[in-house]
């Protein structure tokens, strides 16, 4: 019960930075008054706020108390920070930020693991995109099989710090997927993509997987816009 506590102020404390309620600088309440007000004990405060220190939010001082630290210091790349960043915004811009991260991880990734892979682990990938295939009509099922695949490519570099970014991928997949739940096109549409990645990889073509990764990722982020536009479009209609 008490992770599960902790988790909630986390996640209220950590959104509320985001979202912009509490801005750089800003102090936050009296601890004892924060406490009484949201029902839970110092001690879950007090946990749920280290953790905030350490993602680089919030920076406690003696006699200022705890303050909002500045966007410099925010550790963006955190898989909860990007979560709440995602769950507070989802406008252009922000999907342009999180396409232009996975544009500077994926495509190297992809040629490294065109050039190291084993067999098995080409089986592994073959595996997950007819997984794809299989849910392609449905998102829901689908979006399980497609981090698989990507993060498994990550793995494939055989480079240990890239395989550590998986979490981040994760994270910013399950953001794109969010943002593209409206596209009506389905995901049918990017297996032809998917599936010439997994080629060029287990031909061992470096560039070729590389531009073919980007490819992909184009693609998605064009049906990112298509769902934040159809999106706009129902807000638009309904005011």
């Amino acid at each position: 019960m008490s992770g599960s506590l902790h988790g909630m102020v986390l996640n209220q404390i950590g959104q509320r930075i985001l979202r912009g309620d509490l801005t750089p600088g800003d102090a936050l309440p009296n601890a004892d008054d924060w406490s009484a007000a949201e029902g839970v004990s110092r001690t879950v405060l007090r946990e749920a706020l280290k953790v905030l220190a350490g993602k680089g939010l919030v920076e406690s001082r003696p006699k200022t108390g705890t303050r909002v630290r500045p966007r410099s210091h925010w550790n963006f790349l955190d898989p909860d920070v990007l979560a709440w960043r995602y769950a507070t915004a989802a406008g252009g811009d922000e999907a342009r930020a999180l396409f232009e991260l996975r544009r500077g991880i994926e495509p190297m990734a992809a040629a490294l693991a065109a050039e190291r892979a084993t067999p098995e682990q080409v089986k592994e990938l073959e595996s997950a995109l007819a997984e794809m295939e299989e849910t392609a009509d449905d998102a829901e099922r689908f979006a399980e099989p497609d981090l698989v695949f990507h993060q498994s490519i990550l793995r494939m570099t055989g480079n240990e710090l890239i395989g550590s970014l998986a979490a981040v991928i994760e994270t910013a997949l399950v953001m794109s997927f969010r943002l593209s739940n409206d596209n009506p096109r389905g995901q049918r549409h990017s297996l032809p993509l998917h599936r010439d990645v997994v080629r060029k990889i287990a031909a061992k073509d470096a560039e070729g997987a590389r531009q073919s990764l980007l490819t992909l990722l184009d693609q998605a982020e064009e049906d990112v816009r298509r769902s934040l536009d159809a999106r706009r479009g129902r807000q638009s209609d309904g005011e």
